[in-house]
């Protein structure tokens, strides 16, 4: 990594801290903790807990990656960035990669609590491979939605959108109230959501199985696909459009 990329990293830190980003992100945790810790029933938690790891790991992600885009759309920074040394590559991954270094220890700070509080099993050594692929798919995701947004509130509502058809399937396959048996348990895998609930079930002592596998190998390729022939492509263009140029 070039001092380039680690100084566009720590501006972005320092932005996400800027517009209150990181402030909203550890209410939010505070929130679904306080939350939690009332549940004594552990059967019950033990299903909670994965569920808001999975929430909190990918619609905020989304969320907060289009925050930064339209707030920058406000200050006419994206345009400004185009005429700096810096590369498309390095102005898209620099977002990304602190988006993952706040979210990874938003989620973290839950996850902790509940390790030594609540006594909760977790398998480090999966848990934060698992956030750190699911944050930053669902991190380059939040471009998407923002390349096809007019402004905050439709990219909102695009992303409820995707919860309603490619979230909440999943969230009830994991509660066993529809979408039950082994057929869907692998044709789910097909929304970014479930196969991050799979991996971050790994960090919960889940074991490494097939659909384990396809989860991790699913959104990585997705992922590097998608920024590959889409996301950076389609960069310049937004910018301009959002600079008025």
């Amino acid at each position: 990594m070039t001092p380039r990329m680690l100084f566009l990293i720590k501006g972005e830190l320092l932005r996400l801290n800027k517009y209150r980003v990181t402030t909203v992100s550890l209410l939010v945790a505070f929130i679904w903790g306080f939350v939690l810790y009332f549940i004594d029933d552990m059967s019950i938690l033990e299903q909670m807990l994965p569920m808001i790891i999975m929430i909190d790991a990918t619609m905020m992600s989304v969320v907060f990656i289009g925050s930064i885009l339209f707030f920058e759309k406000s200050e006419q920074t994206i345009s400004t960035l185009l005429v700096t040394p810096t590369s498309t590559h390095e102005q898209i991954l620099s977002k990304v990669i602190a988006n993952t270094i706040h979210m990874l220890l938003s989620s973290m700070l839950i996850v902790v609590v509940f390790y030594f509080v609540k006594g909760v099993e977790v398998n480090f050594f999966w848990m934060i491979p698992a956030l750190v692929v699911s944050i930053a798919f669902h991190s380059l995701l939040g471009y998407v939605f923002s390349y096809h947004s007019k402004d905050f509130t439709s990219m909102l509502l695009g992303v409820m959108m995707f919860v309603i058809f490619l979230s909440i399937p999943s969230i009830l396959y994991q509660f066993n109230i529809v979408f039950k048996g082994e057929f869907w348990r692998y044709f789910l895998l097909i929304t970014p959501a479930h196969a991050s609930a799979e991996l971050i079930a790994l960090g919960f002592g889940g074991t490494f199985t097939v659909e384990s596998a396809i989860s991790f190998v699913w959104l990585i390729l997705a992922g590097y696909l998608g920024y590959r022939f889409y996301i950076k492509p389609s960069y310049k263009a937004y910018a301009v459009r959002q600079g008025g140029i």
